[in-house]
């Protein structure tokens, strides 16, 4: 094997760990970051928090930040245990903190392994791959804040896509941390309601973000993050 190869291969490396993680967390991790451990445990992470409040949002954080950084299953378990954990406030900073840090080690190691090159590959390329590249770095903020505002997109082709196509660290992290802010209130004021859920036996809604009065304002979010492009696009019609 040349040394360029190698190269090549330590790049790819920290992205392949991160692939070969999840797959193994997907089968092996469904049980125990779920709804149901979190109700059977609640009592005993109740009494820790109490007994080493430091000690445990430290290690929230950390959790989150290995669930996200390698796709585990239980990222939306997470966000709730926050709240249950620590309330609304500060519970929510917290998962968007262990989510950011998760997101953006994801973003690194995939722009180191294939953002780099891919993004050369589509800035030297021809026709419509090369609009959608421009297109993107046009109205990168926009863009970097609307697929993290629209709950259809999956957190993890949010934090994939971005490292594909060039965007700066600096960037990713901001749009990462303000852009998830809508979504971790709402799913962390949830889980700060469990205690409740737990005595009823019932089940979390965790479909609460597409009702009305919670999807309306984060859609008029995307509406203004998409305003910027509007106004480009009417610029560029007038001036034909």
């Amino acid at each position: 094997m040349t040394h360029t190869e190698m190269s090549g291969l330590r790049k790819k490396l920290p992205i392949l760990i991160i692939v070969a993680v999840a797959a193994l967390g997907a089968i092996t991790l469904r049980d125990y970051l779920s709804f149901d451990a979190l109700r059977d445990n609640r009592e005993a992470l109740i009494a820790f928090r109490d007994a080493n409040y430091l000690l445990a949002v430290l290690g929230f954080i950390a959790i989150y930040v290995v669930i996200v950084a390698f796709s585990l299953p239980g990222a939306a378990i997470a966000t709730l245990t926050g709240g249950f954990l620590f309330a609304t406030f500060p519970g929510f900073l917290y998962n968007i903190i262990g989510a950011t840090i998760g997101a953006t080690m994801i973003f690194s190691a995939a722009r180191m392994g294939f953002g780099d090159k891919l993004a050369a590959k589509m800035e030297s390329s021809d026709g419509m791959v090369k609009r959608i590249k421009d297109g993107i770095d046009e109205n990168q903020w926009s863009v970097l804040f609307l697929i993290r505002l629209v709950p259809a997109v999956p957190f993890f082709v949010a934090n994939l896509v971005p490292a594909l196509v060039d965007v700066p660290l600096r960037r990713f992290v901001i749009s990462t941390f303000f852009g998830i802010i809508p979504g971790s209130i709402v799913y962390t004021s949830v889980g700060a309601g469990l205690g409740e859920v737990f005595e009823r036996g019932e089940t979390p809604n965790l479909g609460i973000i597409f009702e009305p009065h919670i999807l309306l304002p984060i859609l008029g979010l995307c509406a203004l993050a998409l305003l910027p492009v509007a106004l480009k696009a009417l610029r560029g019609k007038e001036g034909i």
